[in-house]
């Protein structure tokens, strides 16, 4: 039976369980360990299971959607869907999308299912490597799907027609996972029970062949040479753009580059020391200051 959304205003009893009223990518339900009535306006739900929330006089706790029916029924009733996001700006539009898989292994499927009035087709698909661990290092799944039609390869011609050599690159690709209870047209079909959504990209095309094209996903975390924060810190020269959202200094009284006072806007410059930020907004004042002074002063 489908779990019903929040509503405001409403009792409560302990155990009552519900969903938020908008979809979710966590997976999670929300169940009352404190009775009483709801907020007027709904809450901004917790996205970790265990954590609670206070909404009105009640109190819940995040719970996963899938626990109960996963610890009694066998790992065949998990169905695991498939969904290829195209970016038209780097993809162009002749494949449409989103292209929605499944790879029919699982509960028995024997043709397409249809999930939150989605039609996922039933095609040849491996998908490995998506184990989280605690060594340090970000998975880098890869997903092969089957290419004996060359459906494969008449969606890569397409999008490298539109942009040479691209091959999927940046497209991005969604992992769902719910059971087969849950799905459209079941007894107990419920379009919010599911595992958290996962989100990858795809890094590169890893191999192509007659039988199986393969390629390679990355989180959006996983960025290669990346530097966080990307701002370099310098300490004594300001980085915004002067007269800019970052500046946002609009005066009507100029220096220029060495802090000598000019009268036109044409000779307005800012010098990018502090000095000189401090003689548009004042000594006192907060100031707008696009660096870090105080970087190289500790250790």
């Amino acid at each position: 039976m489908a779990v019903a959304a929040w509503a405001a205003s409403t009792a409560y009893t302990v155990g009552n369980i519900r969903r938020a009223t908008s979809a979710q990518v966590t997976g999670l339900f929300f169940r009352v360990t404190s009775a009483g009535t709801s907020a007027s306006s709904e809450p901004d739900w917790p996205t970790d299971i265990g954590s609670t929330l206070v909404d009105g006089g009640v109190t819940w706790q995040a719970i996963s959607s899938v626990y109960e029916d996963i610890s009694v029924l066998a790992a065949t009733a998990v169905i695991e869907l498939f969904e290829l996001h195209l970016d038209s700006a780097i993809h162009g539009t002749a494949v449409a999308s989103p292209v929605r898989w499944h790879d029919g292994l699982s509960a028995n499927v024997a043709g397409n299912v249809v999930w939150q009035g989605n039609t996922y087709t039933r095609f040849p698909i491996k998908a490995d490597g998506f184990d989280f661990t605690t060594s340090g290092t970000l998975p880098r799944p890869t997903l092969t799907v089957a290419n004996l039609d060359l459906t494969m390869t008449s969606i890569l011609a397409d999008i490298n027609a539109f942009n040479t050599g691209n091959d999927l690159g940046g497209a991005e690709v969604r992992r769902i996972r719910t059971l087969k209870k849950f799905l459209d047209g079941e007894s107990t079909a419920d379009p919010n029970a599911q595992w958290p959504i996962e989100i990858w990209f795809v890094d590169r095309k890893a191999s192509e062949n007659r039988q199986a094209v393969t390629f390679e996903l990355a989180s959006r975390l996983d960025l290669p040479g990346r530097k966080v924060p990307q701002r370099q810190l310098v300490g004594n020269i300001c980085q915004w753009k002067y007269r800019s959202s970052e500046c946002s200094y609009t005066g009507s009284t100029y220096w220029d580059k060495d802090d000598q006072s000019v009268s036109s806007l044409a000779e307005d410059k800012c010098g990018k020391r502090l000095d000189s930020c401090k003689l548009r907004f004042g000594a006192n004042a907060p100031l707008p200051f696009g660096s870090f002074p105080t970087a190289g002063r500790t250790r």
